[in-house]
């Protein structure tokens, strides 16, 4: 039978189900869920990283949706308490796909999984085609947090390329843990990027900061004045919006770019 009281500890699970027409299932969720008009009202009772566990039992959950090795304390302890707890890890694109496709199933909405994988599959496919008229694919600096400097997490970099771009750090693409993607300030000035694109896990970007970094002020993309923000809740958290929302975001400054550089623009 199909879980009736899901508590969704990450942001990508209650859009999923919101998406899929199930938000009557869920009966709390983290303060990062976006707000849909299908999920207002529901009880915010978690952070991320952070939640009480008596706000969750005081739910009455038969599940638990949580995400990545972050919360596996939360998990363990909600396992302990006696709860059925799903915790998902996607990091790649297909792994957002395989994500709604499992919650699909755990809700009986297999055949709206389906369609919904269709609608992101759609917007990938028009994007990559307005992306393959660009005159040049600029270098790309995605910037996760700022000190250590992290480089964006899998789907991030899938994405930039589908808009158009090029990673500048491809070869971390893989490495899935945060602390695993940090990388030497200098070394990203040596590989000049030619647009940066920041998203600081729910902090505003600064983008001053960005560009007094000793040995940027050389970087193309400083020269150029080519830093935008891409808000987190766009692109860093493992579900639709990161296609729906991040995808349309990241191909327009990407564009942008490319035609400043094409006709030979700094600034």
């Amino acid at each position: 039978m199909p879980a009736e009281r899901i508590v969704c500890l990450s942001a990508e699970s209650a859009e999923i189900l919101a998406l899929l027409g199930q938000a009557s299932r869920v009966a709390g969720l983290t303060a990062f869920a976006p707000r849909l008009a299908a999920l207002e009202g529901k009880p915010r009772i978690s952070g991320f990283s952070t939640a009480k566990l008596d706000r969750i039992l005081a739910l009455d959950p038969d599940l638990v949706i949580g995400y990545s090795d972050v919360q596996a304390d939360l998990a363990a302890a909600l396992i302990r308490a006696g709860c059925n707890v799903l915790v998902t890890t996607q990091r790649t694109l297909s792994g957002i796909f395989e994500t709604i496709g499992l919650l699909g199933g755990i809700v009986d909405a297999r055949p709206g999984a389906s369609s919904l994988n269709a609608r992101l599959e759609q917007e990938i496919s028009r994007v990559r085609q307005q992306a393959a008229r660009l005159p040049v694919r600029p270098r790309v600096w995605f910037e996760e947090w700022m000190d250590p400097l992290i480089s964006g997490v899998g789907w991030v970099d899938e994405l930039i390329e589908i808009a158009g771009g090029e990673p500048l750090f491809p070869e971390l693409r893989g490495r899935w843990r945060a602390q695993d993607r940090v990388v030497d300030p200098a070394e990203a000035a040596r590989r000049n990027p030619q647009l940066i694109l920041a998203s600081w896990c729910g902090r505003r970007v600064r983008v001053r900061q960005i560009a007094s970094r000793p040995g940027w002020d050389f970087t193309e993309a400083v020269r150029s004045g080519r830093i935008v923000e891409i808000r987190s809740h766009h692109i860093l958290q493992p579900g639709p919006s990161a296609i729906l929302e991040g995808l349309p975001r990241l191909h327009a400054a990407i564009a942008d770019a490319a035609r400043h550089i094409s006709e030979g623009g700094v600034g």
